[in-house]
């Protein structure tokens, strides 16, 4: 910039760094003019979960994925519950040094067929998240973003390009929670799911946690589904999920199980195929095919205890369930990504 500071076009914040200072994120710093990246190789927290955890349910059910994130974030959620990292600079962390193929040596070392970019937001370390999964499509691996969905068009393609699929927390369905609650927008997130489904081919499903007081009102509800019908579609799979008090948010209570049921119950009613219920015990972790209304895969908690998917069907009455289920459908999802060039 004229004054010397450095433009961010990474998220919406278009953060203004001046020399020796941070973006909002922590982890972008303006050293003598060049933006850097201090989260480049040193993941601050790995580990192997099971896919359900991020949460996907219809992306390969039942699989292991390897999980890793840095430090820093590019939102400002009162209710962080990953806040020791994603509040925290990058020599604030105890952090691995990790090269990209070290990452996906370690996928394959523990038989991971999936790596996912997690824990803080992978936006902010989106150089990292594209040259590991870059390495990873060559090893056969699968790659997943759970992502708070808040970055710029520019930055979109470059990133996604070589993402197979995502989570997008989509934190709440008011502007007034956004602005006071996150310090960020709802626009842009709105924006980033419309990308996803019109101009990729990555398979994605969408996270609301539940706050009581702050987000769980069925008028709030109604407008959500009513968007995701009206943008997205029906078959996009929707996840509320139970809060718990934490960070700056230790004055509201846990989310009452009833408030999932009820949300759950009422986007189903609107048409939404798949919804689901998260962070608690209860049948609402099940996939139900659209078409008999059989239970087609059985989950408690994180784990599928019964799959009646056959080749992406059910296996009673031949209904398609919408999701990733077989290699050759991950494959066919990745080829819009090479009609975009490569800057």
């Amino acid at each position: 910039m004229d004054d010397g500071r450095l433009h961010c076009y990474l998220c919406p914040r278009h953060c203004h760094i001046g020399e020796g200072q941070h973006g909002f994120c922590f982890i972008r710093k303006n050293e003598h003019g060049k933006l850097i990246q201090l989260g480049y190789g040193r993941p601050a927290a790995v580990a192997l979960d099971p896919i359900e955890k991020k949460p996907l349910n219809h992306f390969f059910p039942g699989t292991t994925i390897l999980s890793m994130g840095t430090a820093g974030c590019n939102m400002g959620c009162f209710f962080c519950q990953n806040w020791d990292i994603s509040k925290a600079k990058s020599d604030q962390v105890r952090s691995a040094d990790l090269s990209p193929r070290d990452v996906v040596e370690l996928a394959l070392e523990h038989r991971a067929p999936h790596i996912a970019f997690t824990y803080n937001e992978p936006t902010i370390w989106g150089e990292y998240v594209i040259d590991i999964a870059r390495e990873a499509h060559e090893a056969g691996i699968n790659t997943v973003m759970v992502s708070n969905g808040y970055i710029t068009r520019e930055a979109f393609f470059d990133i996604y390009r070589y993402i197979d699929a995502a989570n997008i927390d989509l934190k709440a369905f008011t502007e007034k929670f956004y602005s006071k609650v996150t310090l960020t927008h709802l626009q842009p997130v709105l924006d980033t799911l419309r990308w996803l489904r019109h101009e990729t081919g990555v398979w994605f499903e969408i996270t609301n946690l539940i706050i009581p007081t702050l987000n769980d009102d069925d008028s709030e509800f109604k407008q959500l589904c009513d968007w995701v019908l009206e943008n997205l579609g029906d078959d996009v799979p929707l996840h509320f999920t139970a809060f718990h008090p934490d960070f700056k948010l230790q004055d509201k209570p846990p989310t009452p199980p009833e408030t999932l049921h009820r949300a759950r119950r009422m986007a189903m009613q609107m048409g939404l195929k798949y919804v689901y219920e998260g962070n608690i015990y209860s049948d609402g972790g099940n996939t139900i095919c659209p078409g008999c209304k059989q239970v087609v895969i059985t989950r408690s908690w994180h784990s599928v205890t019964a799959n009646k998917l056959k080749d992406g069907r059910c296996a009673k009455c031949g209904t398609r369930i919408a999701g990733v289920f077989t290699k050759s459908e991950a494959g066919t999802r990745r080829e819009w990504a090479a009609a975009i060039p490569v800057v």
